[in-house]
């Protein structure tokens, strides 16, 4: 009979290095977040483009030369605070209606999940084209959506409910029944689309900044590590720079992630903290106002049915602050936070109906997304894969249709085997 060996306590140092080892392996062997990841990139294109769609009759007068605000203004506006928009490349109503269109085009391929990574920088490009070519023209949700279209641009949001994860699921499938996989021919060409037209906008001097600072260092610097990436993925000895990309655009990825919700929570916090300081919402009448705007008001008897009381106007102003100064320190104990977040979206929707404000109420509920339990998001996904297949098996009999991406994500150990589908991601998927 072997001796019991003595089991060796661990030191407070040794269970703090390994709790730091854990975190570091947990950041940087994967991407967290894939079902949070992928509802705020719908959230937000989703906005986007039903406010492009909605203001389409009127988009000349918005963004474009027929506007108030005219391209001589917003080129003088431009030149001082060297904000990016194509629209200042030119003041041809064509050139316009190209971007508007391009806009509208790359937020849907954006809200589909179709070459992400490509396509999430030509969403970038879009809103901030539109929105710094007027800058008078946006409220609370454009400025959301404008802070969050560049940090999409880092984070891997297809992993889930895309047709990027689609597609790398069937060529997982296919690889493994005969062991090909079919080479990836539409991400090398849109990066050569993509590198041609940063090249004439470079030497057209387009693009404001020189290479060594600005917008063309950033666009440049994004179109070489996607062509990086593609070119290590197609490696087939040395699998070790394939994993130092990995661990690099996992740790962005977590990192942007977490921008999000500082963000989130910032907006909340600063909300919250200002309303405390003014005397309206100290008195408790501050929600009455906006009801009585008519700008405000397009269900002018809804507005006053919600301001008859003194009490309901009471509790609404006094919850508002409430529940924006307290967000921030919930996010600690899971079950107030699940409650205070169906609170905001509630509100939010409120406000959208009561106020007639739909687009910034849509663009905080998707700011708001991030924080939702994947539990509830793989709940609400698997719900939505069942709808949709019983509406197709009501319109087209005997064929049915999962949502793409619906699967959840395989999560891959830190040293794998080289798998082919990697080639498809040129930088261009999740």
């Amino acid at each position: 009979m072997s001796p019991i060996k003595p089991v060796t306590p661990v030191s407070p140092m040794g269970r703090l290095a390994a709790a730091i080892g854990n975190g570091i392996t947990r950041v940087t062997d994967r991407a967290l977040g894939p079902y949070q990841s992928a509802i705020i990139r719908i959230g937000f294109s989703a906005t986007w483009l039903l406010f492009l769609l909605r203001e389409f009759p009127h988009r000349r007068e918005l963004y474009g030369p027929d506007g108030p605000w005219s391209w001589d203004l917003a080129q003088q506006l431009i030149a001082n605070n060297d904000a990016f928009t194509v629209l200042m490349w030119s003041d041809s109503m064509v050139w316009f209606e190209i971007v508007y269109a391009l806009g509208i085009l790359s937020t849907l391929l954006l809200l589909l999940g179709w070459r992400t990574r490509a396509v999430s920088v030509l969403f970038m490009v879009g809103v901030l084209s539109l929105q710094n070519r007027s800058v008078f023209m946006g409220d609370g949700g454009d400025n959301v959506i404008h802070l969050m279209a560049i940090y999409l641009v880092f984070v891997r949001c297809a992993q889930v409910w895309s047709l990027d994860a689609r597609r790398a699921r069937r060529t997982r499938e296919r690889l493994g029944q005969d062991g090909s996989a079919p080479k990836d021919r539409v991400g090398p060409a849109l990066w050569c689309v993509l590198g041609f037209a940063l090249l004439v906008a470079t030497f057209g001097g387009l693009i404001p900044g020189g290479l060594l600072g600005g917008w063309l260092t950033f666009f440049w610097g994004l179109w070489a590590v996607h062509g990086l990436w593609w070119a290590v993925g197609l490696m087939e000895s040395d699998v070790k720079p394939r994993v130092l990309l990995d661990i690099i655009g996992n740790l962005v990825h977590n990192a942007a992630l977490v921008v999000i919700m500082a963000e989130a929570c910032l907006i909340y916090a600063a909300a919250g903290w200002y309303k405390i300081q003014g005397s309206r919402w100290q008195d408790g009448t501050a929600a009455y106002y906006p009801l009585h705007l008519d700008y405000f008001s397009p269900w002018a008897a809804l507005s006053d049915l919600m301001s008859s009381s003194g009490t309901m106007v009471m509790l609404v102003t006094y919850g508002t602050v409430i529940v924006q100064v307290a967000f921030p320190f919930t996010l600690f104990n899971r079950r107030v936070k699940n409650v205070l977040l169906a609170v905001m979206m509630t509100e939010h929707a409120v406000i959208a109906i009561v106020l007639g404000l739909p687009f910034f109420s849509l663009a905080m509920i998707a700011a708001d997304a991030v924080f939702l339990p994947t539990p509830f998001l793989k709940r609400l996904g698997g719900f939505v894969a069942r709808t949709r297949d019983r509406v197709v098996r009501r319109v087209l009999p005997g064929r049915s249709r999962t949502l793409p991406g619906s699967r959840e994500p395989e999560q891959p150990p830190l040293l794998r085997e080289k798998e082919p589908t990697e080639q498809a991601h040129v930088g261009f998927t999740a």
